[in-house]
């Protein structure tokens, strides 16, 4: 009975104590920037090309990634690495410092995506290869695939960023471009499940995060979560303060939907808080951006 008892104290000192124990909470957020590079725009009611994103804007941005407070932030619609550069800087002058960062240079010129951390990468990987057949072509993934791998105190971290093709199409055999998002799809999943073969391996911690320009319901979506009925990536389910859904505000059409999302491996999401992410809300979000951000909070144990 002795024996018993202490066995169960040293077992619980082993369990509480704060040696016997690492913990870590990471905040990840992905965010579409609106075009923070030379775009066309509407400069005092006359279409104009190549033109900066506004100023208001910019400070805008940044008081929403400051209210993020995000340990990594995935962005879309980012300018090359000037651009990048440039917003670092005008964070830090802010007090808002991210030391580390990356921009992938893939097939699109204008519009990359990026990624800002507190945290140093172990590994970065650009993959720019995606090829797919689309009709009787074959096309290349424009915006490419970015993966950043970060420590946490339950092993490393991947983060695969997207920015799959936009609604607009010139072909009247795809509307919306909805075949050519679920080919990117396809060979998006296959590269990530290349690095990692056994998606439910207990140290398979990965997510696929951006702009996937579809809801969940799309084939794309559908591509990248399931396989014969089996859910391979869960989608983290978000609303914002209020209950609403939307992240994203769609002018040519009027319309409101959600399209920025955060996909989770079957082992990283065990750590999700609350099992859900949430959607930025906060003041300036509609003037920085025709996109509303995506967080999550992971809880690491060891």
């Amino acid at each position: 009975m002795k024996c018993r008892i202490a066995w169960i104290f040293l077992f619980s000192l082993s369990v509480l104590h704060p040696f016997g124990l690492s913990a870590e909470t990471l905040t990840v957020a992905t965010y579409n920037t609106a075009n923070y590079t030379l775009a066309g725009r509407f400069v005092d009611g006359v279409y104009t090309r190549g033109y900066p994103k506004p100023e208001n804007e910019k400070q805008a941005l940044r008081a929403v990634i400051k209210a993020l407070d995000a340990d990594v932030i995935a962005l879309q619609e980012m300018g090359a690495q000037p651009f990048l550069d440039e917003l670092r800087r005008d964070l830090k002058t802010e007090g808002v410092d991210y030391p580390h960062a990356i921009v992938l240079d893939a097939a699109d010129e204008a519009r990359h995506v990026a990624v800002l951390s507190r945290k140093p990468f172990t590994r970065v990987s650009k993959h720019t290869d995606l090829e797919f057949t689309y009709f009787d072509t074959t096309e290349t993934v424009k915006r490419g695939l970015l993966e950043v791998r970060v420590n946490t105190a339950a092993g490393e971290l991947a983060l695969f960023i997207v920015h799959l093709k936009s609604r607009l199409t010139d072909r009247k055999d795809d509307p919306e471009s909805t075949q050519r998002r679920a080919a990117e799809a396809r060979v998006v999943r296959d590269r990530v499940f290349s690095v990692f073969p056994k998606t439910d391996a207990p140290d398979a911690l990965f997510m696929i995060l951006g702009d996937f320009n579809d809801s969940r319901s799309s084939p794309a979506l559908r591509t990248l979560t399931r396989e014969k009925r089996a859910e391979v990536m869960h989608l983290l389910r978000a609303t914002d303060s209020r209950g609403e859904v939307w992240t994203h505000f769609y002018g040519r059409q009027d319309t409101y939907s959600r399209i920025d999302h955060i996909l989770v491996s079957p082992s990283l999401k065990r750590f999700v808080k609350d099992n859900a992410a949430r959607i930025h809300d906060g003041p300036g979000v509609r003037d920085a951006s025709d996109h509303r951000p995506v967080v999550a909070r992971f809880n690491f144990t060891r």
